[in-house]
């Protein structure tokens, strides 16, 4: 059963629980493709929150092949795990004259006009009612 729910902060609609398709290099990570980059902060602490909220995951990358299996691989060591990987389901098989844009209802990405926000502030637009994740431990994110 979908639920819907407007966001007094934006004013957007959600219905829930939302689809959401996130990109890799540049929103997860620091963008240096072709290798991983470093974790944004609150990257996967958001995503697990979203989860756990009841959202459902797509990972929506340029990356292919083996690029694209290392961050997959990349993320589940950090608890993460994606209903799919650039498809729409996990089923679904891609041809190649077939468009590869994802169904979502929101799409995470670095290339967003005006830049991607914290990952702090993307969980308070999509659950404004829900305690916002904190960092656990003391490592600065920037010391590796």
């Amino acid at each position: 059963m979908a639920i819907i729910t407007n966001n007094m902060q934006s004013g957007i609609f959600f219905k829930l629980p939302l689809t959401i398709a996130i990109d890799f290099d540049g929103t997860i990570v620091e963008h240096r493709y072709p290798e991983i980059g470093r974790v944004r902060p609150l990257a996967f602490q958001t995503l697990k929150a979203l989860q756990s909220n009841g959202h459902r995951l797509i990972l929506w990358s340029h990356r292919s092949g083996k690029k694209l299996n290392e961050a997959v691989e990349f993320c589940h060591k950090h608890g993460i795990e994606f209903y799919a990987v650039n498809k729409n389901y996990p089923e679904e098989e891609w041809k190649e004259n077939e468009s590869r844009k994802i169904l979502a209802d929101v799409y995470i990405d670095d290339r967003n006009l005006g830049g991607i926000p914290s990952w702090g502030e993307i969980f308070k637009m999509i659950c404004p009612e829900k305690e916002q994740p904190s960092v656990i431990g003391k490592k600065s994110w920037w010391k590796g």
